[in-house]
């Protein structure tokens, strides 16, 4: 919206849409774009006429849509764990299990989530029933359990997604560890992204490449082709527009520290702005030489 503003556009204020209501409403024209789709996940919630009157432009974040499951760093290390795989092995499981069931407790989402349906799905096709305890429950409490139990100096496992504030407050490859699936075996609606849920250069992953058994998405501008063809300018901003998931991330933490106000936004970005003036005048200058060709 800054950058719109800048390069001499009125933006409304963001309006809070479903997936499915917004890809109908960029399809039909009444939204021009929004800066957050996630692909391949959302596809299937694209309308049949979709690829008609929108489309995906640049990558806010490429690959940047990561989830899988991660443990604490001084138990990864200490037990070698590389994978779900490692959790049959009995020590492991006393380490991790925090509630006396016998079985290492897995912090992971809440009922509904499709996330939740592939953990069930990876526990029971990995031969993890008896070692593995799925915890289900609102991800905020669950993470709050993370924290704690972190903080105590226990093992912890738990799955996230990037960009998240979870990832800020515990960062992989100094607090916690990615590992991997022990092979990609996928629910059968995810069997053609198979080969997106293996990724290389992962930061505090435990090998290189990681199967991390959950897709990596890419996050996307999503926007409405009569729009885009009226506004060169936008466009090529569509194209350029890039913010790291590390930057992403730490605003989120903020905002789940109670800076989540408008205001407290505005100041997040000008923060960014000012730390990004490279990037951000290009950014300008590339929109404005498109609107000048």
């Amino acid at each position: 919206r800054r950058a719109l503003s800048e390069l001499g556009y009125e933006v409304e204020k963001p309006k809070m849409l479903t997936n499915p209501m917004f890809y109908t409403s960029v399809t039909q024209g009444t939204i021009d774009f929004w800066a957050n789709s996630w692909f391949p996940n959302q596809i299937p919630q694209l309308p049949k006429n979709f690829s008609e009157n929108a489309a995906a432009y640049g990558y806010v974040v490429k690959a940047g849509g990561l989830q899988g499951y991660l443990v604490d760093a001084k138990h990864q290390k200490k037990f070698n764990i590389t994978s779900l795989a490692d959790f049959k092995r009995p020590e492991v499981q006393r380490a991790f299990d925090h509630d006396g069931d016998g079985k290492a407790d897995l912090f992971g989402a809440p009922d509904g989530w499709k996330v939740t349906e592939v953990m069930a799905h990876h526990i029971e096709t990995y031969g993890l029933e008896d070692h593995v305890n799925l915890k289900k429950a609102s991800y905020n409490a669950l993470f709050a359990d993370v924290i704690g139990t972190h903080a105590a100096g226990k093992g912890v496992l738990f799955y996230t997604w990037t960009p998240n504030w979870s990832v800020y407050k515990l960062k992989p490859g100094k607090d916690v560890m990615w590992i991997n699936v022990p092979e990609i075996k996928p629910l059968p609606e995810f069997a053609d992204s198979a080969d997106k849920m293996v990724a290389s250069g992962i930061v505090g992953a435990v090998s290189d490449p990681i199967k991390l058994g959950f897709v990596i998405n890419d996050i996307r501008i999503v926007a409405n082709k009569k729009f885009v063809e009226a506004n060169p300018a936008a466009k090529k901003l569509f194209e350029v527009f890039r913010v790291s998931v590390a930057d992403i991330s730490a605003q989120n933490a903020k905002m789940k520290n109670g800076e989540n106000k408008m205001k407290d936004i505005e100041k997040h970005v000008d923060e960014w702005i000012a730390a990004h003036q490279e990037t951000w005048q290009s950014w300008l200058k590339q929109a404005r030489d498109a609107a000048n060709e």
